[in-house]
């Protein structure tokens, strides 16, 4: 790795933040977003080398179809109460790009499970922790191209519609959605905990 890769890798780890102000204005080629989604889906590490991520990467038309379906959702449960907030929040979510679902597909877990028995109580945990892995390589990845996103969890309210919308196997199951577009606005000031709060070195010599 060159110097100068090192210093953008370091500094889209001190850059990603959440974005919500997105547009749609990309500063790339959409294909560039895809090509990130295919390289985090081939080098992000999972658990025993599972490979159990899956991704779904909705533009335009179908970005929005999302957030239409996540906000009709929204809306039956909400009912007759203040839904302002939420309307907010979706118009500033389909305002963006594009949107990256994010799954793990239960059968590898399955399988997993059943020839490792040990660990069956393990691997969905560490699916979990696999996809984790996988949003936060892409978030990084987005930083990089000048792109912001942010995550959501509106799983499993809107679980069953994406799935019959965007033909998604039943055996995937959703674990985040992830706006992303042009950055209109940038995120606020970040506070951070101290660190000597929150980490501990041993037998490192001065």
């Amino acid at each position: 790795m060159t110097r100068a890769s090192l210093v953008t890798l370091q500094q889209a780890f001190d850059e990603r933040r959440t974005i919500y102000a997105l547009g749609n204005d990309l500063p790339v080629d959409p294909r560039a977003i895809v090509n990130i989604a295919e390289r985090v889906l081939l080098h992000t590490p999972s658990a025993f080398n599972s490979q159990s991520s899956r991704l779904i990467v909705l533009f335009d038309e179908q970005h929005k179809q999302l957030w239409d379906i996540t906000e009709n959702k929204l809306r039956q449960e909400v009912g007759d109460g203040d839904f302002s907030s939420s309307k907010q929040k979706m118009d500033s979510f389909r305002a963006g790009a594009g949107t990256v679902l994010f799954f793990e597909d239960e059968e590898v877990v399955k399988s997993l499970q059943d020839k490792l028995a040990l660990y069956a109580d393990k691997f969905p945990i560490w699916a979990q922790q696999t996809s984790a892995m996988h949003q936060y390589a892409m978030w990084t990845e987005l930083r990089t191209l000048e792109v912001g996103a942010s995550l959501q969890h509106y799983n499993p309210l809107i679980d069953k519609d994406v799935a019959a919308a965007f033909s998604v196997p039943d055996h995937w199951e959703l674990v985040a959605q992830m706006p992303f577009g042009s950055i209109v606005e940038p995120a606020g000031e970040k506070t951070y905990q101290p660190l000597n709060e929150r980490m501990k070195v041993f037998g490192l010599n001065d």
